[in-house]
């Protein structure tokens, strides 16, 4: 890392998730119904849900990534996780955020996405 970066040393690039939330496991189930049009893995096995933060109030905020900038349906893809996790019991409200940092890569992809798709 050089100076001009602003990540602070020893912090993560991705934040953690509320791991210990009651509504974790179904949330993340829920981002498991969303598939990329390009690709048949969905979103959560693909790597692309980088942080699900849940708060005392229920209030679920997403961070997700793409496969690349120029990907087809970037626009709705965030739409699509929103629209995923707001049926879902006890949910107060889900914000999507759309970021490039860090820049999604294969290997964030699960074990199952990579035999999925060819790559074990």
């Amino acid at each position: 890392m050089n100076e001009s970066q602003t990540q602070l040393e020893g912090a993560p690039l991705i934040a953690p998730s509320s791991t210990d939330h009651p509504l974790y496991d179904s949330v993340v189930e829920a981002c498991r119904t969303v598939y990329d049009p390009e690709i048949p893995v969905n979103i959560y096995d693909l790597g692309l849900i980088y942080t699900v933060e849940i708060n005392e109030e229920n209030e679920v905020n997403i961070k997700m990534s793409l496969t690349a900038p120029g990907c087809p349906v970037a626009g709705e893809m965030p739409g699509w996780v929103g629209e995923a996790i707001e049926p879902l019991a006890g949910v107060k409200q889900v914000d999507v955020d759309l970021i490039w940092e860090p820049p999604w890569g294969m290997d964030m992809m699960s074990d199952e996405a990579r035999l999925e798709l060819g790559f074990m």
